[in-house]
């Protein structure tokens, strides 16, 4: 992390040289004016920040920086004595209570840290997500979510995926019906179920030259729509090496931030019980490209949908056996 260390008084100018000198990634911020001045000169160029001053002077100066929990950088405010490091904002996702706890190790203090989980001793549900790229619809799901949590000490979760142990608090059930959260790749849950959306899904991609992002965007959504699955659960593209410089195909995997996994028409030709394409071996080589290169880049041997056809472009879906299924290896071009 880069940590900008701002202080007022010499006290704290200090003790600002003292965490400087101890504290990977931190450097003062010179005085350059107000707090707020410095602050919102500073607040995109550094991930955290420690106010070495009284708590309600930084409360007024990020007040009007404050976008979103998810992207805003962490603070701690620090008395000039080194007693408290308060954590003060973005506690879990931006890393504020392990930062404060780090300051605190480094003055002989004490961490402050007001999160209910923290206290409580339950797993921190935004970190846990974040770690296991779980990713949610509506951002107030994770917030009911981690109410929840907090509010009856445990969580019934039910899962589609492969999460492996979960952290103490969270409770595996083997009945939808019966869960608080539920983790799934799947649409068409009911009303008001509160799911995250596990990275276990890879489309294939097999298209004719001068495809378009807007082809393969409108195959995409009738895709998903038809199988009944989450956009959000999507990991990644996969197809042959030949499209490595295909603008259409570059242009979606970047617009949707996806990697683009490609293969040797050998490495497809050597993955059994595909569709095969007079077409696309004439083309490419391989006998197909949309199956295969959607089961390599799953690490797994069964299809999820076999390939669709539009007029220009071939899709086909594959699931991972679990979040941490390795791909067989393939050049990426992101």
């Amino acid at each position: 992390m880069k940590i900008a260390l701002l202080a007022i008084t010499e006290g704290g100018k200090r003790l600002a040289r003292q965490l400087a000198a101890g504290l990977p990634g931190a450097v003062p911020v010179p005085d350059e004016g107000p707090i707020g001045v410095r602050l919102a000169r500073h607040w995109r160029d550094f991930d955290g920040f420690v106010c070495i001053m009284a708590a309600g002077i930084v409360v007024r100066a990020v007040a009007p920086l404050l976008e979103d929990k998810r992207y805003d950088p962490c603070v701690v405010v620090v008395d000039e004595a080194g007693r408290y490091a308060v954590s003060l904002l973005s506690g879990h996702l931006g890393g504020g209570n392990e930062l404060a706890r780090q300051v605190a190790a480094r003055t002989g203090g004490s961490p402050v840290i007001t999160t209910a989980s923290d206290v409580l001793g339950l797993p921190a549900l935004d970190l846990w997500a974040r770690d296991l790229g779980l990713q949610v619809d509506d951002p107030k799901t994770m917030t009911e979510a981690s109410s929840l949590l907090v509010s009856h000490g445990r969580l019934r979760v039910y899962t589609e995926a492969g999460l492996g142990p979960l952290p103490t608090g969270l409770e595996p059930t083997a009945a939808a019906g019966e869960a608080e959260l539920v983790v799934s790749d799947r649409s068409g849950w009911p009303a008001g179920t509160l799911v995250f959306r596990p990275p276990t899904l890879v489309v294939g991609v097999g298209c004719r030259r001068g495809v378009q992002s807007s082809d393969l965007e409108a195959a995409f959504g009738e895709l998903l729509e038809e199988a009944g699955l989450a956009r959000l659960s999507v990991r990644g593209l996969a197809s042959i090496d030949l499209k490595a410089d295909e603008a259409g195909l570059l242009a979606f995997a970047t617009e949707n931030r996806w990697p683009l996994l490609l293969y040797t028409k050998d490495q497809l030709n050597q993955v059994p019980g595909v569709m095969a394409s007079a077409a696309a071996r004439k083309a490419t080589g391989a006998r197909a490209v949309a199956e295969p290169a959607a089961l390599l880049a799953a690490g797994t041997d069964t299809l999820l949908v076999e390939k669709r056809k539009w007029k220009n472009l071939t899709l086909a879906l594959a699931r991972a056996r679990s979040l941490w299924s390795a791909p067989a290896p393939a050049a990426s071009t992101t």
